[in-house]
């Protein structure tokens, strides 16, 4: 059974940082776009970022852009989320998400529609003090 697995969520004070991680097994990883998704209490899950197959194309929200950057290590099936200069409106459950199998290049662009996810993480809390 495909499992994702997300880590490195917690407590940051507003200008903080903070690196998530999510490592995926029972998936051959390097044929999979990968994605960040968030859901805040009461509010729809929305897109954070996401990364293609190679990582060679990235897109990102217009919230975050400029402050997170996605990245994967295909040798270590795993998908990171650096996250600079956090926010209160940042706070939320952070879960990530996998799309495939896809071509092993940049030209199969990465989705910003949770509709376009085949695999799910359970997710970590991200909480932002002011």
């Amino acid at each position: 059974q495909v499992q994702l697995v997300e880590s490195g969520g917690g407590l940051v004070q507003a200008g903080g940082s903070l690196r998530l991680s999510c490592a995926a097994s029972k998936i051959t990883f390097r044929y999979y776009t990968m994605g960040w998704f968030r859901q805040a209490p009461g509010k729809e899950r929305e897109f954070v970022a996401a990364i293609s197959t190679n990582g060679d194309s990235t897109i990102y929200a217009d919230s975050v852009k400029g402050r997170f950057t996605i990245s994967r290590d295909n040798a270590k099936n795993t998908v990171y989320l650096q996250m600079n200069i956090l926010e209160p409106d940042d706070t939320a459950i952070y879960s990530c998400a996998a799309d495939g199998p896809r071509p092993f290049s940049s030209t199969w662009y990465p989705s910003q529609f949770s509709r376009d996810y085949d695999y799910w993480g359970r997710g970590t809390q991200v909480t932002v003090s002011s």
